[in-house]
């Protein structure tokens, strides 16, 4: 759990951060993905390669048996250190992760890989860092929903948005996908948008300092609970939330 302050990390646009009311839509969104695979890494030896701010690393450590948190961004290594200390953290290319071949059960890598270079590179060393069978946890934006018929990414830190199809695909050489699931906005959210349209568009289209007062409102009230994450209609969903087994 988060103990005393730490130094804030700055809002780039590269990761959401926790306590942020201009920012809950998208930190809650995440942490129902955390939540969703958390029962996936009880009792493990757990890595989550790209940390971000901590939080998540956080959550699944009350789960996992002992986790790694992982982060090439120095500042962000620094802040998990001071606002989780009970947390191992390390700053690491994740192209060249620092961890023993077959040493872990599972690898966690939420809302990371659209933003690295090398997507299979990075597989790679997943696959060489699980033991056999070990499981892999993936979250990255849908990109037909995310960036609809846009040749480059909406988010200026992406590199590569996919598809599910193409999730899989990228995953196949060195990993067994057995769930496919899509995170999406669960009835509360989607009854807000039958009546003021999209709530993504809303915040994208404007800084917050021009939010409408229903914007704004709504925006601070999103909870984990407000999204749901299954396998219906997933190139339809908002997020791809994929677990995958790695091959012998």
């Amino acid at each position: 759990m988060p103990t005393a302050p730490a130094a804030p990390l700055p809002l780039t646009g590269e990761r959401t951060l926790p306590e942020l009311p201009v920012e809950n839509y998208w930190f809650r969104r995440h942490e129902a993905a955390y939540l969703a695979l958390a029962p996936f890494v009880r009792g493990s030896l757990l890595v989550e390669a790209g940390c971000g701010e901590g939080y998540g690393a956080d959550l699944l450590a009350r789960t996992a048996q002992r986790i790694l948190a992982l982060d090439y961004d120095a500042a962000s290594v620094a802040h998990v250190r001071a606002r989780y200390p009970a947390h191992d953290v390390v700053r690491a290319d994740l192209q060249r992760l620092p961890v023993a071949a077959g040493s872990v059960e599972v690898v966690a890598n939420l809302q990371v890989i659209e933003h690295l270079h090398n997507q299979a590179g990075f597989l790679r060393e997943c696959a060489r860092v699980l033991r056999p069978a070990g499981t892999l946890l993936i979250t990255t934006p849908n990109r037909l929903t995310f960036s609809p018929g846009r040749d480059t990414p909406l988010n200026p830190f992406h590199t590569r948005e996919l598809a599910a199809a193409e999730l899989a695909a990228v995953l196949a050489p060195r990993f067994a996908v057995t769930r496919m699931l899509g995170l999406r906005h669960g009835r509360r959210l989607a009854r807000w948008e039958r009546r003021h349209g999209s709530i993504v568009d809303a915040q994208l289209a404007a800084p917050p300092s021009r939010w409408s007062s229903e914007l704004r409102r709504e925006v601070e009230q999103v909870r984990a609970a407000d999204f749901l994450v299954g396998p219906d209609d997933v190139n339809g969903s908002l997020d791809l939330v994929a677990v995958a087994v790695r091959r012998p």
